[in-house]
């Protein structure tokens, strides 16, 4: 074990992407189960705060200490298993996922779930149910997780496995290693129809793995994890379109969309069903034309859509799709296709730019990231998107828009200059977020709460709600050493 306490050494786990800052006393870096275990023990006999780091990549604060220690993952690294008959894998919580992803397709299968940033750890993937651009047709990282293991904040051991531990309605029963029993209370809550990341995942007759996916490192430490894998496609359609008027983008993604949805209900291969269906704004466009001079001149909005085809059905596909471009005037002469596995790859690091841009933004700035990751159910997602870019313009505050709008999810980016702007910004952000709640969305999608939303979380679920999800927190972490500042601000841990 490595333990880390100079002011040099300890910077680079004092910051995440969202350039949000902490403090710590001493980083610990475990190489083994046993060592994350007698570290947990100790710290719980000091009552002493622990914050598990994942490689910084994430953007709510959840991995940046607020005193106490870091226990960081990086040295376990571990692909344990790949299984191609069965299409599971096994891994230790800081394989990097773009790594992970590129070994799986040796074996021609494919780990869906797809967050932007391909450096990010898969530990914190599952600590936040990350999810990404391919989203929209596989579903996010709680679905492709069959096994944890899981060090609780006592230093015991609790292993879980899918369809082993399924509450009775609202009541969990959880066994550690050590024999040591849980019995938990599901809070009975309207979990919002959308992609969610936003708290304690809370259903009747739940699957126990899926309490602590989700949880950002809140309820133990991740450190082995089971993933199912799919058979890696055929082939797949990859297109860049760019419109010379914005509804004409939102109207062709909502068209795919629905299509999509329809294709799904039928079980059909012979028709239009999107992979990805995502949407940059003009303000997106411009932002990154200096990496990307070949940006048509004058353009409102671009979307980027993806398809698996294969040699019988790609023709008709191909069809379809072109079909429905004409139809809501999209550019097709000016259109991005890739044509190889390098240019589908240079059309995904298209759409990951704005991502990475915002990111250096930020750090030149130095300023707090202010950025949506709301989504609201389908039929309300025009009327959010309007609200949310009209305050923009009214406000005269510069912002970036793009996202998973096949998901109705939006990343609105703020871009203040200093202090003062962020500060303005936080207004127009609280009245963004308020609207996503009122139109029955979440606060947060894929990226956690975290410490930065805690206010927002509260505004979505409301102090009873959130008061009997820190019940389950208290009842596996009674010293309440794990991830402070997470999800719950500290009134509700009391």
């Amino acid at each position: 074990m490595i333990i880390k306490s100079s002011t040099d050494e300890i910077q680079n786990y004092l910051v995440d992407a969202s350039n949000f800052r902490g403090y710590c006393d001493a980083i610990y870096i475990p190489s083994g189960t046993m060592e994350v275990m007698n570290i947990l023990k100790e710290a719980n006999n000091k009552k002493q705060k622990v914050t598990v780091a994942g490689n910084g990549t994430g953007l709510t604060g959840g991995r940046v200490p607020q005193g106490g220690i870091v226990l960081s993952t990086e040295k376990m690294k571990n692909i344990i298993e790949i299984n191609s008959e069965h299409k599971f894998a096994v891994v230790e919580p800081a394989v990097i996922l773009k790594d992970f992803q590129d070994k799986v397709r040796e074996y021609n299968l494919l780990y869906p779930p797809d967050p932007t940033e391909g450096n990010c750890f898969i530990g914190g993937t599952i600590a936040t149910n990350a999810s990404g651009e391919k989203t929209f047709k596989y579903g996010s990282t709680r679905v492709y997780v069959n096994k944890l293991e899981i060090v609780l904040a006592d230093g015991d051991l609790l292993k879980l496995e899918r369809g082993r531990s399924i509450s009775e309605e609202y009541k969990l029963n959880l066994k550690t290693e050590s024999g040591k029993e849980y019995r938990i209370e599901i809070p009975v809550i309207d979990m919002p129809l959308t992609k969610n990341a936003a708290g304690y995942y809370c259903k009747k007759n739940m699957d126990a793995i899926d309490l602590f996916v989700g949880s950002e490192g809140t309820l133990g430490v991740i450190i082995k994890a089971e993933l199912k894998l799919v058979p890696y496609p055929e082939k797949i359609i990859s297109c860049i379109i760019f419109f010379n008027n914005e509804k004409d983008g939102l109207n062709f993604v909502f068209d795919a969309r629905d299509k999509s949805y329809r294709t799904r209900n039928k079980k059909s291969t012979a028709n239009i069903d999107a992979l990805a269906l995502e949407f940059l704004d003009e303000n997106s466009l411009n932002f990154i034309k200096e990496d990307y001079p070949q940006i048509p001149a004058n353009v409102k909005a671009a979307v980027w859509f993806e398809q698996e085809v294969n040699s019988s059905n790609e023709e008709i596909l191909l069809e379809q799709w072109m079909q429905l471009i004409n139809l809501h005037n999209g550019d097709e002469e000016s259109a991005w296709f890739a044509a190889n596995e390098k240019e589908k790859k240079n059309l995904e690091e298209f759409r990951y730019k704005i991502a990475l841009k915002v990111t250096d933004y930020l750090a030149q700035y130095n300023v707090n990231k202010l950025g949506t990751d709301m989504a609201v159910p389908n039929e309300r997602f025009n009327e959010f998107y309007y609200f949310c870019t009209e305050e923009m313009k009214k406000n005269k505050f510069n912002y970036v828009a793009y996202g998973h709008f096949g998901n109705s999810h939006l990343h609105l980016n703020l871009l203040p200059r200093n202090e003062s702007e962020y500060e303005k910004g936080k207004i127009i952000y609280k009245g963004i977020y308020t609207k996503a709640i009122e139109l029955g969305g979440t606060v947060s999608a894929e990226h956690g709460i975290g410490k930065i939303k805690t206010d927002y979380l509260l505004e979505m679920y409301g102090e009873k709600v959130l008061r009997e999800m820190a019940k389950i927190k208290k009842q596996l972490d009674p010293n309440l050493i794990l991830g402070y500042g997470n999800i719950f601000k500290e009134s509700f841990l009391k």
